[in-house]
């Protein structure tokens, strides 16, 4: 399983994908993580990041894409991988994409966690208040200001992706803002595919075939010479078999008549043997 979590700072990412890393045994790959891992192993595409980094640089798109491209060919990463905080732009989209491709790898999802930036603010402030009230340290991004900040540097920046994997028909949007363990159910079902009970796509398109052919059957059936009983029908029964195989419908109908058909012609051949019977008797 392959997964990309989009959302704006504090949509909760972190917390579904340790809860995705453990349900389903893959790799959370931080782009930070995988900067520092990389420089301290010391590898090319390490020192070459470690250089720009010592001149106050902004690591390029294409030297992120290649440490992002070693860190999946680790084993760890064999049975799949969350991408967390990359990409960040579309350009980097478009080059993940393309680097996924020359592996033969597919995203099996981008899961976009909705939030609203109003509640966002009151969550984060509710989350400072709770970390105040049990003494422990609060994280940086906790800020009101720095939060603001990210938001806004999401919104101009990453927000674009969410359009990007939707024309991509990657992208499936959950509601961030419900509890921890509802988000956490609706990503399941979003992962898991069609809801219980309904039909896969093969069987639905199974359906109208075996409806068709069922009728046809029917039809056939329906205007056998043997169930109509006189010549006259049987020609009409002839036509209905036909028709059966082309229009189910409309020969189910045609055979209802040529069967009525036949039981008229029945009765009138009673009818007919019923005087003749009297006549003979007389």
């Amino acid at each position: 399983m392959r997964l990309i979590l989009l959302g704006p700072p504090g949509a909760g990412k972190g917390t579904q994908a340790q809860r995705l890393v453990q349900n389903h045994g893959i790799v959370q790959l931080s782009t930070g993580d995988m900067l520092r891992a990389a420089v301290k192993a010391g590898t090319p595409i390490g020192l070459r990041a470690k250089d720009i980094m010592a001149r106050g640089e902004l690591v390029p798109d294409e030297v992120v894409v290649a440490i992002v491209s070693d860190r999946i060919d680790q084993p760890d990463a064999r049975n799949g991988f969350i991408l967390d905080g990359f990409p960040r732009t579309v350009p980097q989209a478009v080059a993940l994409d393309r680097m996924l491709k020359e592996k033969g790898i597919k995203l099996d999802a981008v899961i976009e966690l909705k939030v609203d930036a109003g509640i966002l603010h009151q969550r984060i402030a509710t989350r400072v208040a709770e970390a105040k009230a049990r003494g422990e340290p609060l994280r940086a991004d906790d800020d009101p200001d720095v939060l603001k900040r990210r938001v806004e540097a999401y919104r101009e920046q990453t927000a674009p992706l969410v359009d990007y994997y939707r024309l991509e028909g990657t992208l499936k949007s959950v509601d961030g803002m419900a509890s921890i363990l509802e988000v956490a159910s609706a990503i399941d079902r979003v992962l898991g595919g069609a809801p219980v009970g309904r039909p896969s796509s093969k069987a639905a398109a199974r359906r109208p075939a075996e409806k068709k052919t069922a009728n046809r059957r029917s039809a056939e059936k329906a205007a056998s010479p043997k169930a109509t009983g006189s010549r006259a029908a049987k020609s009409k029964a002839t036509k209905a078999a036909k028709g059966a195989r082309k229009s189910p419908a409309k020969a189910v109908e045609g055979a209802a008549r040529a069967a009525r058909a036949g039981k008229k012609g029945a009765a009138k051949r009673s009818r007919r043997g019923g005087k003749s019977s009297r006549s003979a008797r007389r």
